[in-house]
């Protein structure tokens, strides 16, 4: 069963890193909706191997608990071995995907912020945040 699990949380880690890579495509072309679209997806991916990933801990913890003398590294053979190190590479891929992912977010973010402040002037509070625009400055005259 461990090697079932172990596959299973690897493809959906796969998807996740196929997503982002379709996240990361779309944020550069300014496909949004696309993005948010693909929300409910990637959450349900997540909760799966989330799920899986309990399931690999609790067979883990089976095993240690039957043979309690013995270290984890000795109980499992040669292909959990395997699944374990290509898991934690794709764990580590996702990682490095969503931390430029998230990079890039920001900066995206950034430039709207300050696009919008140099068309809507901003009063500084003060306290190291800014004020809201004065309504007057909004009021239109006809």
């Amino acid at each position: 069963m461990l090697h079932q699990y172990l596959k299973d949380a690897i493809l959906e880690l796969k998807k996740l890193i196929e997503l982002t890579h379709k996240d990361i495509n779309d944020l550069s072309e300014a496909k949004n909706e696309e993005i948010f679209n693909r929300l409910p997806t990637k959450e349900n991916f997540i909760k799966a191997f989330e799920q899986k990933k309990s399931m690999i801990d609790r067979c883990m913890v089976d095993l240690r608990d039957t043979n309690p003398n013995q270290p984890l590294s000795d109980l499992l053979d040669q292909e959990a071995l395997n699944l374990l190190e290509e898991l934690k590479l794709s764990l580590k891929e996702l990682k490095e995907l969503n931390s430029g992912y998230a990079r890039s977010v920001y900066a995206v973010n950034e430039f709207y912020t300050s696009l919008l402040r140099k068309i809507i002037p901003h009063e500084n509070s003060g306290y190291g945040g800014d004020a809201k625009p004065q309504q007057s400055f909004l009021t239109i005259q006809v």
